[in-house]
This record gives C-alpha cells, sequence and structure tokens, in this order.
C-alpha cells in the first residue's frame, strides 16, 4: 500500500503526531511525501519516507502526477485552509486528480483517521 503524506507548515506538527500514533501500521507501507513533510517525519518517527520536491516547488504535482499513474492508494494532506499558499493551483491539481481517479483523500486529521483505518485496518 503507497500512502502520500503532505501537510502544510501550520500542519506539519499535527502530521508528526498523526503519523507517531499510526507508526505501527504505516511502518508496513511506502509513504510518500513533500520534501518539508517528508523530512520532519523521517526525522522525528524514523520511518522511511520517499520524499518528492517541497509543495511550492512541485512537490504536489509529483505526488499528483503518481496518482495519475495509480502509484498512489491513498493520501493525507493537511491543509491549512486560513492562509493562502502561493502554489494554490497545484494543489487544486491534486485534490482533482484524486476525485478523476477515486483515490481516498483525508483534509484533516478526522478524516485522516478514518482512511488509515477503511485502507488499513488500523484503530
Amino acid at each position: 500500500m503507497r500512502i502520500a503524506l503532505i501537510a502544510h507548515d501550520e500542519l506539519k506538527d499535527e502530521m508528526v503526531e498523526f503519523v507517531t500514533k499510526h507508526a505501527a501500521t504505516l511502518d508496513d507501507c511506502e509513504l510518500v511525501t513533500t520534501g518539508t513533510t517528508g523530512k520532519r517525519i523521517s526525522e522525528e518517527t524514523g520511518l522511511a519516507v520517499n520524499r518528492q520536491a517541497s509543495g511550492p516547488y512541485g512537490g504536489d504535482l509529483q505526488i499528483g502526477a503518481m496518482i495519475a499513474n495509480d502509484a498512489i492508494d491513498g493520501v493525507v494532506f493537511l491543509r491549512d485552509p486560513l492562509t493562502a499558499q502561493a502554489h494554490e493551483p497545484d494543489i487544486s491539481a491534486l485534490l482533482r486528480v484524486c476525485d478523476v481517479k477515486d483515490v481516498p483523500l483525508a483534509t484533516n486529521v478526522a478524516s485522516g483517521e478514518l482512511l488509515v483505518e477503511g485502507l488499513l485496518g488500523s484503530p
């Protein structure tokens, strides 16, 4: 199972907490991340990650391409809805390709919990 993990700067701490909580389950998956999110996850949890570029430098689009090629099974994208992002078109493209390819997408911790439980059977 290949899971993409992305978090805006304001939510990276929450992503690390989320991954730490589900580390035993996620350790059995291939984790694909954007650059800075992956660095934090790897350093703080010890889990192996396949880091793409940072979001503003094309990482969201790289993960979107993987989704378009059926190479991602689920996405947890902790978005900050209160802060404008310079790369908003890339984010919109990522969300759209998840819908087009019918890939489960969680955009907050609560839906992330459901995604992990549904796809991986982790409570």
